[in-house]
């Protein structure tokens, strides 16, 4: 195997790792942003700056890793390991980690065998020391009570010390002697003071090796019994003891083999010595004695072992229970571990003599702690080992065996990885052959959808122009059906159009949304206008109500959010025969801090007094009123939520889970009855995400349906001269100021549709008062404190009595003071509203037409009140005098290849007052537009033959630059060029192709903006109209 094979699998190994780090710093550096942690420490050591400088470092680092993936696939990657070498390299790995876990098995246990050492070292030292420091302490009273004897028996005469006074002294005194079992004082008496001795103490003195030999139980133990000491030189015999020892009373010391050793050292070295362990006398139990020398108060400190000898007067012995007093010792350590103890005499190495514990031999650990009680002859050790046997190591052997499965299961990765790496190359080659096929599939649908709807919306275009100039000729009333029919069929068909390119768009993930100023109000009452024709042909009432809190000017995509209402009020159309049809937009904090914008599902609070469908059920599962921290991501963003009910057929229950599914439809009777294509929702639904909101609904069969949206929108400056080109839907403007201050009386039951009706007049600077009754709005009229200037009534509460109405009517026209105030009805259907004015007798009832919308109302009221213009509008449009007063003295060239597009266009800036131009080539318009030129625009085709509308802009902008820059430079003179200096003229793109790689290279190549086919003389208007400011 060469080296090439070995360098490529180690760059794939390592490219693994590589990638396994880079996503585990990824998800942690994500979190930490996203989670707000960076925007808090932002102050600290990164900033702004710190965290774009993060973002560029990651983006190279990941581009470098997938450039030596890709460098490796490209020239190593079609190179397979052999078999037989990789089957070596895994059985190498298995052995390398068998031995390697072997080790970790026995290190670890090992280092569990010295700690475990350590453990016992330190418990049995921690007992030694306690039993030798209180051993010293019991050593240390015990020397001083030898003093004491000195003191006060042997230098006083008579002795001021009895048995019963060292009994008393001795036993009270025994807490200073924790270790000792009891004390006992022997004197030294010669053979010639015995018998005086004997016949002063009243007793004679004892031997005591007969007990060595014979021991006797304690309860048998009888000192008159013993012996008489045999004759010897001295003698030592017991004369004070405490009365724990006090059978020892009488006994010579000097008899017993042990305690003549041990009292012959004590007074030849001055200091306490310790006998071997023997078995005490009565309790029988294994025990040592200390043994100090008491001697006259004259012998000097450095007095030889013979002056010491000499000045001896007797032996004050301390008797030790070593079984009791280190049973005692060990039962005050208390401690998890416990361990047995053994305290030996070690004076003879070879013989060792058990003072304490068992000498059971053990193989397990065992520890030897040293024992020094003061007597240098004697030697002691303490001896330590665990009760229990060691456990087994389990941490050593889970350890060992985790890492032996981990190794493993890397050699099995790896192996797997390797077997795949082959397949995987070939799969991945496959895979860009896919991939190259489905991008040129992708790229052929895109232009495929590019020229269907460029052949489709340009004779559409025509189609729909001539139609909309065949209107403004004189028809009579049946021509003027066909031509709106035709009309109307024409839109349907461009709107089917947009909603498959939509969702060709949404699919490809190219749908983006524009960010422009607009008015919401007069985005609605397009809307409206839209469907009023409908609504009122079918009697149902449709109306709009936006809270006051919701600003006038918002910053994002209209056209989107028209689309969404459009598609949400066209379904409510489709299927509502009755009651309404109420659109409402609030702010979010509204809907979740006032319970007054909920509307009930109660039928006096409603539109019409049909029960509707809850809303609060459609926003239920909203991520915005669960986490308000979600609401308003930027301290400037507008959080809208907008709702549409409506009291039409309802959605089956079984098919409200696929809503919003794409080409779906309720039943297959719907497309039959009421058409559609099943995407609008689906369109809605993308739209709503990519404004950062959600949408929902609620719906009860029989009952109704609300659809509910929240979106996201930056407030904007309400500036009037930003959108003077928004003359045409904003024409309540132009006029509100002539109703400003006017009061009126508004007359309806149903708060809601009060509320609506005084939101849409007082739209108009129109202060109103509602009244519920005819009663309530005599009175209102009659006190007389502010004129009423116009009544405006419901034509519900109108039809309810006739002659109630007609009473009012005349109570109206015989008021005393001031101007009779004018009387509007309000109405769903001109035509019966106009039968039921003229049966109850009243003819000078104005009809307003609903939907009440700003234009309609402001032109309603101009006519009636003689106020304004007083023309008649129709569909909300200007009148045509005030028309062609917008574009007059405008020369603008229209450049298209088309002889239909271009009388289309003609005829619609012609409508304007605008002076038109037409050129069929690219050519020609380089011609007209070289400067110096009279064109103050210039709409151009894109598709034209010979050259484009893209390189005659081009042309015309590099014509224009040169111009600009000789002016500039002094070069040509400016009075020969019109006294411009900067000669731009505004190209506008007329296309049929609405997809956003064609709107980019409108851009690009330095057009100033764009309409798209089929288009209407308002759009071009609304469109030039924004150079003219």
């Amino acid at each position: 195997m060469s080296l090439l094979h070995v360098f490529g699998f180690g760059l794939k190994v390592g490219h693994l790792l590589w990638m396994l780090c880079c996503w585990i710093a990824s998800m942690i550096s994500m979190n930490w942003f996203i989670n707000g942690e960076f925007k808090d420490a932002k102050a600290g050591l990164l900033g702004d700056s710190g965290s774009k400088m993060w973002f560029k470092c990651w983006d190279k680092i990941s581009s470098y890793s997938f450039k030596i993936h890709h460098h490796y696939y490209q020239y190593i990657g079609s190179k397979r390991l052999g078999k037989t070498w990789w089957r070596k390299l895994l059985f190498s790995w298995v052995i390398v980690w068998t031995i390697a876990s072997i080790w970790i098995f026995c290190y670890m246990s090992s280092q569990a065998t010295e700690k475990r050492k350590e453990t016992l070292a330190s418990m049995c030292d921690e007992r030694a020391r306690m039993l030798q420091d209180q051993f010293n302490v019991s050593m240390n009273h015990i020397q001083a009570m030898s003093i004491l004897i000195s003191t006060f028996h042997h230098g006083k005469h008579p002795s001021a010390i009895d048995q019963r006074t060292f009994a008393r002294y001795t036993e009270r005194t025994a807490f200073e002697r924790p270790l000792t079992s009891g004390v006992a004082y022997a004197v030294r008496v010669l053979h010639s003071e015995r018998e005086q001795f004997e016949k002063q103490q009243g007793w004679t003195i004892k031997r005591m090796d007969t007990l060595e030999k014979n021991p006797v139980h304690k309860d048998d133990y009888n000192p008159d019994l013993l012996e008489p000491s045999p004759i010897q030189e001295e003698y030592a015999p017991v004369i004070f003891a405490q009365d724990i020892i006090s059978h020892v009373v009488s006994i010579d010391m000097l008899s017993g083999k042990e305690d003549r050793e041990n009292v012959l050292r004590a007074r030849k070295s001055g200091k306490g010595v310790l006998t071997a362990p023997f078995r005490l006398l009565k309790t029988n139990r294994l025990g040592v004695i200390l043994t100090f020398a008491v001697y006259k108060g004259d012998l000097p400190s450095n007095a030889t072992p013979n002056e010491r000898i000499q000045a001896t007067d007797g032996y004050l012995g301390g008797v030790f229970d070593i079984e009791s007093l280190v049973e005692k010792l060990l039962q005050q350590l208390a401690s998890k571990q416990t361990i047995l103890v053994n305290v030996l005499d070690t004076t003879n190495q070879s013989h060792p003599i058990s003072m304490y514990g068992s000498n059971a031999s053990d193989d397990g650990l065992e520890h030897v702690s040293h024992l020094n009680f003061g007597d240098p002859f004697r030697k002691h050790e303490m001896r330590c080992r665990f009760k229990q046997k060691p456990p087994w190591p389990w941490l050593a052997i889970t350890t060992s065996i985790g890492i032996l499965v981990i190794a493993l299961l890397v050699g099995h990765i790896f192996h797997a990885t390797v077997n795949r790496i082959a397949k995987v190359e070939d799969d991945f080659h496959e895979m860009m052959e896919l991939k190259k096929k489905a991008e040129a599939a992708d790229v052929a649908k895109s232009q495929f959808l590019a020229t269907v709807s460029h052949e489709i919306r340009t004779p559409m275009n025509g189609v729909l122009g001539m139609l909309h100039m065949l209107m403004d000729t004189d028809l009579d009333v049946t021509q003027l059906d066909y031509v709106r029919t035709a009309q109307a069929s024409g839109k349907a068909l461009v709107a089917l159009i947009n909603e498959v390119l939509d969702q060709a768009k949404i699919e490809s993930g190219k749908l983006e949304l524009e960010e422009v100023q607009f008015d919401l109000r007069a985005v609605l009452d397009d809307v409206l206008s839209l469907f009023s024709g409908k609504s009122q042909d079918k009697g149902v009432e449709l109306a709009v109500y936006i809270s006051d809190r919701v600003p006038e000017m918002l910053i994002g995509d209209p056209g989107r959010f028209r689309q969404i209402i459009t598609n949400l009020m066209g379904n409510s159309i489709k299927f509502t025969e009755k009651g309404h049809i109420l659109v409402t937009v609030h702010l979010v904090e509204e809907v979740i801090d006032s319970i007054e914008v909920e509307t009930e599902s109660s039928s006096k609070n409603t539109l019409s007094g049909f029960p509707v469908a809850d809303r609060c059920v459609s926003w239920k599962g909203f991520r915005t009123f669960s986490q308000e921290g979600s609401m308003q991501p930027f301290s400037d963003s507008i959080n809208l939520i907008v709702s549409v009910e409506d009291t039409g057929e309802g959605i089956p229950l079984e098919a409200q889970s696929r809503v919003f599914t794409r080409f779906m439809q309720v039943g297959p009777s719907i497309s039959r009855t009421h058409g559609g294509t099943g995407i609008g929702l689906s369109i809605s639904k993308c739209l709503v995400g990519l404004m950062k909101g959600e949408i929902g609904f609620v719906s009860i069969p029989k009952i109704g349906s609300t659809f509910t949206f929240t979106a996201v929108f930056t407030g904007g400056c309400s500036s009037s001269n930003e959108y003077k080109s928004q003359q045409i839907n904003k024409q309540s403007n132009s006029v509100s100021s002539e109703f400003h201050g006017m009061r009126a009386l508004l007359v309806d039951t149903r708060p809601v549709r009060a509320k609506v009706s005084r939101y849409h007049i007082q739209r108009l600077g129109i202060h109103v008062e509602v009244a519920s009754d005819w009663n309530q709005g005599l009175s209102s009229i009659s006190r007389g404190n502010n004129a009423i200037h116009m009544v405006l009534i419901e034509q519900e509460v109108w039809d309810r009595d006739l002659n109630s109405s007609a009473l009012f009517i005349s109570s109206l026209e015989k008021i005393d003071h001031g101007t009779p105030p004018k009387a509007f009805l309000l109405s769903n259907s001109i035509s019966s509203s106009r039968a039921n004015t003229t049966t109850s007798g009243v003819c000078n009832l104005t009809v307003i037409p609903k939907p009440l919308r700003a234009s309609m109302l402001a032109a309603s009221l101009q006519r009636a009140m003689g106020v304004g213009n007083k023309g008649n509008p129709r569909n909300g449009e200007l009148p045509s005098l005030s028309l062609r007063n917008l574009l007059l003295g405008r020369k603008i060239l229209i450049v298209d290849d088309n002889n239909v597009n271009l009388k289309v266009a003609a005829g619609a800036l012609k409508k304007y007052g605008a002076d038109v131009i037409s050129a069929a080539r690219g050519i020609e318009a380089i011609e007209l537009l070289t400067p110096p030129h009279q064109f103050d625009a210039c709409f151009m085709d894109i598709q034209m033959p010979e050259m484009d509308g893209f390189e005659a802009t081009k042309k015309i902008r590099d014509m224009e630059q040169n111009i600009n820059n000789r002016i500039q430079f002094g070069e040509l003179s400016v009075k020969t060029y019109n006294n411009v200096f900067n000669w731009h003229v505004p190209i506008l793109a007329m296309t049929a192709d609405v997809i956003q790689a064609t709107h980019e290279e409108c851009l690009r190549c330095g057009m100033d903006g764009y309409v798209s086919k089929p288009f209407e003389a308002e759009q071009l208007y609304r469109e030039v109209s924004r150079f003219f400011q």
